[in-house]
């Protein structure tokens, strides 16, 4: 009987439920974690908490050694890096502070006009008096190179002792053409020959008809220019065939480099002005340089920029309106 009941009590241990033996090779096995979920738990806990635990992670290994004061066991540990990320906090609130200031001074700037219908309404500007003023009172008494000195008589030669004529198409914009004006006046003069009015070339595209004495003051040009440079308005009666001289390469000059000298000019150029007696130099853009001619001849050039090439009184009426209105800040100016 006692021999039954011992074998009967060791048929239970091992006879034991398959759900007991699973727990316990589970807890057993070294192949299982100890912290997996139990399989019997809510499946929502079970799906959030490991995108919690993600979270922790990143934190942990992200943020952490940039700001640790926020995580105060790792500041208790590591004092340098508290005091790095601190001073990190502090240069980025104050760029924010300084990027909000300066946006809200630029959306407050008085220079801001508004649009109202037609007209622009400007907020008034108050502008120093020394704003348009000399800073350096000792200019004063300086004279320009361009002004020609009084007293200097002309040493332009008579009409019949010319070297002869030439003639140039003013390229390009209006900045250009007057460029290729200045530079026409000192080959003229460079060469000792007489100027024929230039014309301006009319663009392909716009076709515009604009001509020279339409935009500057022909007359003060060539009495202004009157002891530097002979200026004809016209090509003389004797050259009968004028189509000539804007198609036949016979008296076009076209060799001219860019930048050319001065003894370019008089050894390549003047030769067959006084072989042909009326020359016509084209393209004209750039065909005369300024380190390599005398000084005389640039100040000649500005001569002609600043004081011979004057737009015609209305032109400058407008200008002198425009100028004003951008001043004050009042009415339409573009």
């Amino acid at each position: 009987m006692a021999e039954l009941r011992h074998s009967s009590s060791i048929g239970n241990r091992v006879t034991a439920s398959p759900r007991k033996r699973d727990d316990v090779t589970a807890s057993s096995s070294p192949l299982v974690p100890d912290s997996a979920p139990n399989v019997d738990d809510d499946d929502d806990d079970y799906r959030g908490r490991y995108p919690r635990d993600r979270f922790r992670s990143f934190c942990s290994s992200h943020l952490q050694p940039l700001f640790p004061f926020f995580f105060p066991d790792e500041s208790r540990s590591h004092p340098h890096k508290f005091k790095i990320s601190l001073f990190l906090l502090v240069v980025l609130i104050l760029s924010l502070v300084v990027l909000i200031s300066s946006v809200v001074h630029r959306l407050s700037a008085p220079y801001l006009c508004k649009k109202d219908g037609i007209t622009l309404q400007c907020p008034p500007v108050k502008e120093p008096s020394s704003l348009w003023e000399n800073p350096y009172s000792s200019t004063t008494s300086w004279k320009p190179c361009a002004e020609r000195r009084e007293g200097l008589k002309s040493d332009i030669p008579p009409e019949n002792a010319t070297n002869g004529y030439i003639f140039i198409h003013a390229e390009g914009g209006l900045n250009q053409q007057r460029i290729a004006i200045c530079n026409a006046v000192a080959v003229a003069k460079i060469m000792n020959a007489t100027l024929i009015l230039p014309v301006l070339k009319q663009d392909q595209i716009w076709k515009d008809q604009t001509k020279l004495e339409d935009i500057f003051d022909v007359d003060h040009f060539i009495n202004y220019l009157k002891d530097d440079v002979r200026i004809v308005r016209d090509i003389p009666e004797w050259f009968t065939d004028k189509a000539e001289l804007f198609s036949s390469i016979r008296r076009t000059v076209k060799n001219i480099p860019k930048y050319a000298s001065a003894e370019f000019y008089i050894d390549n150029v003047l030769p067959r002005v006084k072989e042909k007696k009326i020359m016509s130099l084209k393209p004209f853009v750039d065909r005369l340089g300024y380190d390599n001619v005398p000084p005389e001849i640039n100040k000649l050039r500005c001569r002609v920029n600043y004081h011979a090439l004057k737009f015609l009184p209305e032109i400058e009426q407008m200008a002198d309106q425009l100028v004003s209105r951008m001043r004050n800040r009042t009415g339409l100016f573009i």
